[in-house]
């Protein structure tokens, strides 16, 4: 039968990249773990009696023969992350030394880790919610270091304490609803009565809608920083992109030359600007030509242009504006829904910008040769973002939702809370109201994991890698 999240067998997985490296973790938890790893090890009595939260040098060993010299870090349970009795083997780096303990574990009884099997029995045992369990492969994944303090927020309980807040409003809400429905028989007032349709404690659920709403809009600038913009590096050839784009990068990953069309196709690579992870790419440069190569070139650096988050457009100082800069701002920078365009005027050295190329565009004037006017490009290139997918370069600090099932369960206790409050103000009956609040309250409850079925948690733990 094949495993399944949700049982207590002993379970082990690589916790570190098969790589070369000085030191290697393989992760073990489950019921008789510690026993099971006694077999394997070359100290069993110290291993048995050593205290949770201490570390034990020995050897791991298979039939008689020592396969490596380790440390294991010993936990009980429940003062253990997965809530489990297991422990931590640190064993000498590198692919051959961590498979060798691996296969030892298996051969004295463990099973291989589903994905996310640690973290989904952390969440089993009480260890952490469904919010804190996502942040835990957003810290993994995170690409920046303000990335990384955004899911660390989440993995520290900030969300979890809002949403925990805003639930608290409703089911007192609920609870004022439900005892109005109660009694109000025995008051003298029906179900279709005038007085019914007043929803008891509205400001509860007008000041809960509002907190949702909040954390709704903070779902854009949260991903912002989880997955990133596309930053896109246009403008005539020679005209200074791949010195930008090393330049940004800090780096030299495209080639510079001062023949025009050197670049034939894009190129990219991650960046952090102002803690924003940008997706970097350095285009083709625009102009008319009849090389099929360059052609190509260009078509796809038009189709990666309608997918940027940002356009950097780079006019050559030197030589001014030409008839290709101006055909990409009436072609391309005026289409309805266009992403939004700074403007740079590169070789500020050795000639200043104007003071305004169109109504709608003031040259922002740099060298991408000596860097002069790069600190505040960087500067403007997070506040246009921010701007873009909502909120603060650093999020003020607050709550935000960093995943699409949070925003999809948020949204839709707005619309029952939206409806709730639509029906109070038609005067419709309370019993027609309270089965909205309840939802409200149940779909709040599903992002901590207080309301789950097995299927969900399947789904989403079996996103994470193995190891956690």
């Amino acid at each position: 039968m094949n495993p399944s999240y949700g049982d207590t067998a002993p379970i082990a997985a690589h916790a570190t990249p098969l790589a070369e490296s000085a030191l290697a973790i393989v992760r073990s938890s489950g019921q008789q773990s510690l026993k099971i790893l006694a077999q394997v090890f070359s100290r069993p009595e110290k291993l048995l009696g050593a205290a949770g939260n201490t570390i034990v040098h020995g050897w791991i060993t298979a039939g008689g023969e020592k396969i490596d010299e380790v440390l294991v870090s010993v936990y009980r349970a429940p003062a253990a992350y997965t809530g489990e009795d297991g422990a931590d083997i640190v064993c000498h780096g590198g692919i051959a030394a961590a498979k060798a303990v691996m296969a030892a574990l298996r051969g004295a009884g463990f099973r291989d880790a589903l994905p996310g099997e640690f973290t989904f029995r952390a969440f089993m045992n009480g260890k952490l919610d469904l919010t804190r369990s996502e942040s835990v492969m957003e810290i993994v994944a995170a690409k920046t270091n303000a990335a990384r303090e955004h899911a660390v927020r989440r993995l520290s309980g900030a969300l979890e304490t809002e949403i925990t807040g805003v639930k608290s409003l409703l089911v007192q809400a609920l609870g004022g609803t439900e005892i109005y429905l109660d009694y109000s028989e025995d008051d003298g007032v029906s179900a279709g009565d005038e007085a019914a349709g007043l929803l008891p404690d509205r400001p509860l659920v007008e000041e809960a809608l509002g907190r949702l709403r909040s954390l709704a809009a903070s779902y854009r600038r949260e991903r912002l920083y989880a997955d990133g913009a596309l930053a896109v590096i246009a403008g005539r050839p020679n005209a200074g992109k791949s010195s930008l784009f090393n330049l940004l990068l800090k780096e030299d990953r495209s080639i510079v030359t001062d023949i025009p069309g050197t670049t034939r196709d894009w190129i990219e690579a991650w960046v952090s600007i102002e803690g924003i992870p940008v997706r970097l790419a350095d285009t083709a440069g625009l102009h008319p030509s009849e090389d099929p190569v360059e052609k190509l070139g260009m078509e796809r650096s038009r189709e990666l242009l309608q997918a940027a988050d940002i356009i950097l457009y780079i006019i050559d100082g030197a030589q001014g504006i030409t008839g290709e800069d101006r055909d990409f701002f009436n072609q391309d920078v005026s289409k309805e829904g266009a992403p939004p365009v700074i403007l740079l005027w590169n070789k500020a050295d050795l000639a200043a910008p104007p003071p305004e190329i169109s109504r709608d565009f003031s040259p922002h004037p740099i060298s991408a040769k000596t860097g002069a006017g790069i600190p505040e490009l960087t500067r403007e290139i997070a506040e246009v973002l921010a701007k873009r997918f909502g909120g603060g370069p650093e999020g003020g600090g607050h709550a935000g939702i960093g995943t699409a099932r949070q925003k999809e369960l948020i949204d839709r206790a707005i619309a029952a809370l939206h409806e709730a409050l639509a029906l109070s103000d038609r005067r419709e009956p309370l019993d027609l109201i309270a089965p909205l609040l309840r939802e409200g309250v149940n779909s709040l409850g599903e992002i901590t994991g207080e309301v789950s079925t097995a299927e969900i948690l399947d789904t989403m733990f079996s996103r994470f890698c193995v190891g956690k």
